[in-house]
């Protein structure tokens, strides 16, 4: 490729090099860019950097040749179009404060990856952005979806949603953010775009521990559906829209996380489900699992608006090594023994079809590439 060429193609960095930030970044340069990895560590920026690999993350996978890498934050920022932020949630607000003054004079969009909250103030993560960038809202998307890291790297077709508060800056990240396998929708909900993201790791822990369990696939089935009614209750009492929830950020990053031995987070719970301690899994395992910090922020932020949220709550007690994993069934919590109905759509009971019109939904969108869909 000549130098003139490329440089034609339009910068971006992405902060983080774990197997998402990676994969993340190939997108982006599979789609045009010529994208600038930033690792914490030397080493892993220089495999990235010459050998075009990331095998701790993501082996035997190769990646793009305009793909560089670099451990000097300025050197991956210098001249970013956009910013792609890929960093564990509990140690975003420090990493963000030798980030601000390097992109304080720019107006480049700041595009979160991250699915999870602060755990000291239950703040989302373009919330914990917003407060250390000290920049418009406007500048701030975030990306969410059914993706998982190496199926992605595997340029597997799949798809995600942008969401911003801007509708220009959700579509200038999503004309950047696709490729021939990987497709992007927007919305503005960003509320519900977060939390779908961040909510459906909890309901993934829980499908992970009756998994580790031994339990099958009745009872996986009914965590799931009524995982997706908790997960759309609280994020609507927080201001989102159903219809978020039905969508790619909510349901079919849901289907995609609790099923997949890929997900990080159910991996946690299966192992939680076979009798190890949370200290113990914390050891185990190599990468972050996000649902791991985010149970006890989410039902405190639940407590105080009101929301029930009986699978998490039981999470919480596993984790706690309160609650034998062998007796986890948040599915037949009820008050009392009065037959309940079934709240299948934002606290509405005998919505009997509901599930399987956000199925419908989901489906549609990858048909009609979000024409006439709600939400995405």
């Amino acid at each position: 490729m000549s130098r003139r060429t490329d440089a034609a193609r339009p910068r971006v960095a992405v902060i983080g090099a774990g197997s998402w930030g990676t994969t993340f970044g190939k997108v982006l340069a599979d789609g045009g860019a010529h994208v600038t990895m930033w690792a914490r560590r030397p080493e892993l920026a220089n495999e990235i950097h010459e050998a075009k690999r990331n095998s701790g993350y993501l082996p035997g996978i190769n990646l793009p040749r305009d793909m560089s890498a670099t451990h000097h934050l300025s050197e991956a920022l210098e001249g970013a179009e956009q910013v792609y932020l890929s960093i564990p949630s509990q140690a975003v607000r420090q990493n963000l404060k030798a980030v601000r003054p390097l992109v304080a004079n720019t107006d480049a969009p700041i595009v979160s990856l991250m699915k999870g909250v602060e755990r000291r103030t239950g703040l989302r993560m373009s919330q914990v952005i917003e407060q250390e960038l000290h920049c418009d809202p406007a500048r701030i998307a975030v990306a969410s979806g059914p993706n998982l890291a190496l199926e992605i790297a595997r340029e597997q077709p799949t798809a995600a949603v942008i969401s911003s508060t801007s509708q220009e800056t959700a579509d200038a990240v999503a004309r950047r953010a696709r490729n021939r396998y990987f497709r992007t929708f927007v919305n503005t909900d960003v509320i519900g775009t977060e939390f779908g993201g961040v909510l459906k790791n909890l309901i993934a822990v829980a499908i992970g521990i009756v998994d580790g369990v031994g339990y099958g696939e009745n009872t996986k089935a009914s965590i799931i559906t009524r995982g997706l009614v908790e997960m759309t209750d609280f994020a609507v009492a927080f201001g989102a829209h159903p219809e978020t929830l039905q969508g790619l950020a909510g349901l079919g990053d849901l289907i995609a996380t609790c099923q997949s031995p890929l997900s990080r987070n159910n991996t946690a719970g299966r192992l939680l489900g076979q009798g190890y301690s949370f200290q113990d899994v914390v050891k185990q395992m190599n990468q972050t699992a996000e649902g791991l910090a985010s149970v006890a922020p989410i039902l405190q932020l639940a407590r105080e608006i009101g929301v029930e949220m009986p699978i998490v709550e039981q999470v919480k007690m596993v984790l706690d090594g309160t609650m034998n994993p062998r007796d986890i069934a948040p599915h037949l919590t009820t008050d009392d023994d009065t037959p309940q109905g079934e709240r299948t759509q934002n606290g509405q009971a005998g919505g009997g079809g509901a599930l399987w019109r956000s199925i419908q939904r989901a489906l549609d969108q990858f048909r009609h590439g979000g024409r006439g869909a709600a939400g995405d």
